[in-house]
């Protein structure tokens, strides 16, 4: 392929994302020097970072710009294409940005497997940019490399980066800096002085942050036209007193997925797509596509985050099988639509919904939105082999009742389809820890199974939480009879 009049080959493992970013590594002077001196030993022996390559720089302080500048390292990033690009969360949560078109093109009509690499934190499917199937993590002068390389489908002990100027291979151990050049740069160019500089005036430094008007008054003045912040649903109907605890009577199966779904797959991160809930309720507010942002720069519009659960790109719904992206089937009709839209018919039907899962379900980092637009969507329970300690736990914090199947059974041993609608009787009375529960299911042919499950309230507070409807509404009811 052609990009900008230089050619490039593009294959499985090519690199179409190289980041510096911010999160873990780049509060760490050691690794940030020690790409910046890789760079500069890579510029000097003639390597250049392929045209293929989108490659950028987004550390968490402006104090790794100082030191890199008094290091005299930021010319060689720079002509690596390592430009400084912002501060804070870019790449890992989704804000790479998209790739040149001829780069999209080529990787979606190959159906290549391209990758990225990034010295952040998280690299969830789906969560980098939607063309990038592996996503790696490295260290800052390992991005570097990899960019250099143009691919992960190398060896790097081994096999050469590029050729430099002179005709030569280059390897990474010839241009890879020892440990005491990294550390004699680092006492040169980081001072005390560079800390101060930039957090003495933290509060008033920022001229265009301060420019930003600002309410009066003790109450926050909802806009009904933000589609940034809007005020959430949480407390609509809300009373002082709570409501007896009933059962569950013809829930709906939303999703049914398998083994280690992440809070990723379950909460919106990442691009949102033009053509996807979120993104259609964006334009038909005047947003252009250009101007969507990420679901983590609108996670205070619960409007956009709510049509963006469960819409994760590698989100494999069992009930479609086959199937890759956001998209469900609705029950009994069996309509095939996005998960949000059904979640939506369910609602006006007046069908209370689950989530069947496998073991380990919200695995990964906490997400609050994994749990939030669980809720949201109208999800009552979720019926799985195993939760992930901290998901289960928000969910209980959200209302949402975590359920688990007793050991040796799961869906395919009990021969659940997730046709079926679902009863959920044993939660009236005085609800205790870990109560069994009986399940039943309703199959299309008027059978029915029945089979017990464990309810993972572990603990009594969290009994409560679930009697008040979640940890908001407890906190709110004692505030208010205190």
């Amino acid at each position: 392929m052609s990009l900008n009049s230089h050619k490039s080959r593009l294959g499985h493992g090519a690199v179409v994302i190289a980041a510096i970013t911010s999160c873990t590594n780049t509060s760490n002077p050691s690794v940030m020097v020690g790409a910046g001196l890789l760079a500069k030993k890579a510029v000097e022996r003639g390597l250049r970072v392929p045209p293929h390559v989108k490659t950028s720089m987004a550390p968490g302080s402006k104090v790794v710009t100082e030191y890199l500048r008094e290091a005299g390292l930021t010319p060689a990033l720079e002509a690596l294409g390592f430009h400084t690009v912002g501060y804070g969360c870019t790449t890992c949560i989704g804000n790479s940005g998209p790739l040149p078109e001829t780069i999209a093109e080529a990787v979606s009509a190959q159906k290549l497997v391209a990758a990225a690499v990034l010295s952040g934190n998280r690299n969830f499917e789906g969560r980098i940019n939607p063309l990038t199937r592996a996503n790696y993590l490295a260290s800052p002068p390992l991005v570097v490399a990899y960019a250099l390389a143009g691919t992960v489908d190398i060896d790097l002990e081994r096999e050469p980066l590029g050729t430099g100027s002179d005709g030569r291979p280059v390897t990474l151990r010839e241009i890879w800096p020892s440990q005491q050049e990294i550390a004699s740069t680092v006492a040169r160019a980081l001072k005390p002085e560079q800390f101060a500089a930039q957090y003495a005036n933290v509060f008033d430094g920022n001229p265009r942050w301060n420019a930003i008007p600002v309410g009066e008054g003790e109450l926050y003045p909802w806009d009904p036209n933000s589609t940034y912040i809007h005020d959430p649903p949480f407390f609509q109907g809300f009373g002082l007193e709570t409501q007896p605890l009933r059962e569950i009577r013809g829930a709906r199966a939303l999703v049914m997925v398998g083994d280690s779904v992440t809070t990723d797959h379950i909460s919106p991160a990442g691009d949102i797509a033009e053509d996807s809930p979120a993104g259609r309720w964006l334009k038909s507010r005047g947003a252009r596509k250009r101007d969507f942002n990420s679901y983590g720069s609108r996670r205070g519009n619960d409007l956009v985050m709510v049509r963006g659960t469960f819409a994760n790109i590698r989100l494999k719904n069992l009930l479609v099988p086959g199937s890759e992206g956001n998209v469900t089937v609705h029950f009994p009709d069996g309509e095939r639509m996005p998960v949000f839209e059904a979640a939506e018919r369910y609602r006006a039907e007046g069908v209370p919904l689950l989530v069947l899962a496998g073991r380990e379900y919200g695995a990964g980092s906490s997400r609050d939105w994994a749990a939030k637009g669980t809720l949201l969507l109208g999800v009552r329970a979720a019926l799985a082999e195993s939760y992930e300690r901290i998901h289960r736990s928000n969910l209980v914090g959200m209302g949402v009742l975590p359920l688990q199947y007793e050991s040796g059974q799961n869906a395919e041993s009990l021969g659940l389809t997730g046709r079926e609608a679902f009863d959920v009787a044993g939660l009236e009375g005085d609800l205790k820890p870990r109560r069994q529960v009986t399940v039943h299911a309703r199959r299309d042919d008027g059978s029915v199974l029945t089979f017990r499950a464990v309810a993972r309230l572990d603990t009594p507070v969290e009994v409560e939480y679930y009697r008040n409807g979640g940890i908001l509404q407890t906190v709110l009811r004692n505030l208010v009879r205190s």
